[in-house]
C-alpha cells in the first residue's frame, strides 16, 4: 500500500488546531507562531486539494473533509505518543494487565514473580486476583490464569499445569482418618463447583455424603479451614503440595479428582504482543517445573 507523502508537521498543525478550533490556541501548544500554523495547514490543504477548516467570527469550523481527516489523526498521535512514552532507560515497557485466579496468584505466581521481573525488567505486570470469573474484554485484561478444562468461547488458552485436587486436613484430624468411610463422620468443606466431592466419592466406589456448610469460592479458603482443623477439603495439588510438605496440612488419602486444569487466556481478537508471548513462554516453562 503507498503511503502518501505528506509533511508531518503539517499533519500536526491540523490536528491541534482541529481540536482548538483556535489558531491562537493551537500556535500557543505547538509552541510556533500564527501565522507559521497557518501556512502549515495552507500547505497540507494545497497537497489535499480541500479545504479542512472554514475561518468564522469566532474561531474555525472544519469542514466535511476536515471532520474525516482529524479523529483519524488524534487516534494515530495518541497512539504514538503512549508508545514513545513507554521507553525509559534505553528500554521499551511493555504493560501487561494479568487477570489470575486467587489460589494460583498467591501459592503459585507471586512466590516467582521476582524470577520474571529479574528476565524481563521491560514488562510491567498489573495482577488482578479474581475468583476464576473473567471478563477479558469487560475488565481491560490483556491475559488471563483461569481455571477449567480450556474451552471458552472466543479464547485461546494454553495449557500451564494440571489442576488435580488432593484431599487434605490439618495433621490433627489425619489421625481419626484410616480409611474413605471415615469421612463420613468430618466436616467436607464445600466449593462453589458443587459435583467436586460427589465426584471424589465416586472414583472410590461410593456415593457422597449430603454436604452442609458454608460454601467457599477459592482453594485458599478452604485449605485455611482445613488446616485449622474444620474440615477436610478438596485442593489443587500442584498449588498446595509445599503446605503438606511443611506439615501446615496432611493428606489422609492418595485419591486424586481430575477437575480440570490451569491456562493462560487471552481474546483471539488481541493478538499477542512481544512482553505477552514472553510471560507466556516463562510461565509455561515454569509449570513444567512443577510438572
Amino acid at each position: 500500500m503507498d503511503r502518501p507523502q505528506l509533511p508531518l508537521n503539517a499533519l500536526r498543525a491540523f490536528e491541534v488546531a482541529s481540536r482548538h478550533l483556535n489558531l491562537t490556541r493551537a500556535a500557543v501548544e505547538l509552541c510556533v507562531t500564527q501565522a507559521a500554523l497557518s501556512h502549515q495547514i495552507r500547505g497540507l490543504e494545497e497537497r489535499l486539494g480541500v479545504t479542512l477548516f472554514r475561518r468564522v467570527p469566532r474561531g474555525l469550523v472544519l469542514t466535511e473533509e476536515g471532520i474525516m481527516l482529524a479523529p483519524v489523526l488524534t487516534r494515530i498521535f495518541d497512539e504514538m505518543s503512549g508508545t514513545l512514552d513507554r521507553f525509559s532507560a534505553g528500554h521499551y515497557h511493555e504493560t501487561i494487565n494479568l487477570g489470575v485466579v486467587n489460589s494460583f496468584a498467591t501459592e503459585w505466581l507471586i512466590p516467582r514473580l521476582a524470577d520474571f521481573q529479574r528476565l524481563h525488567p521491560s514488562i510491567d505486570l498489573r495482577i488482578h486476583t479474581n475468583n476464576n470469573r473473567v471478563d477479558l474484554a469487560g475488565e481491560g485484561l490483556d491475559l488471563a490464569v483461569r481455571f477449567g478444562d480450556g474451552s471458552w468461547h472466543g479464547v485461546a488458552a494454553t495449557r500451564l499445569m494440571s489442576g488435580a485436587m488432593m484431599v487434605v486436613c490439618s495433621p490433627e484430624l489425619a489421625g481419626r482418618l484410616r480409611r474413605v468411610e471415615d469421612l463420613l463422620s468430618v466436616p467436607l468443606l464445600r466449593s462453589y463447583r458443587a459435583n467436586e466431592w460427589e465426584r471424589w466419592f465416586a472414583g472410590q466406589g461410593l456415593p457422597a455424603p449430603q454436604l452442609r456448610g458454608p460454601v467457599f469460592d477459592t482453594s485458599l479458603a478452604i485449605a485455611e479451614m482445613a488446616a485449622r482443623s474444620h474440615g477436610v477439603g478438596l485442593v489443587p495439588v500442584a498449588l498446595f503440595s509445599p503446605w503438606t510438605q511443611a506439615g501446615r496440612l496432611a493428606r489422609p488419602f492418595e485419591a486424586v479428582l481430575a477437575a480440570g486444569d490451569y491456562w493462560l487466556t487471552r481474546l483471539h481478537a488481541s493478538p499477542e504482543t512481544t512482553g505477552q508471548g514472553a510471560l507466556r513462554e516463562w510461565l509455561v516453562a515454569r509449570c513444567e517445573d512443577v510438572a
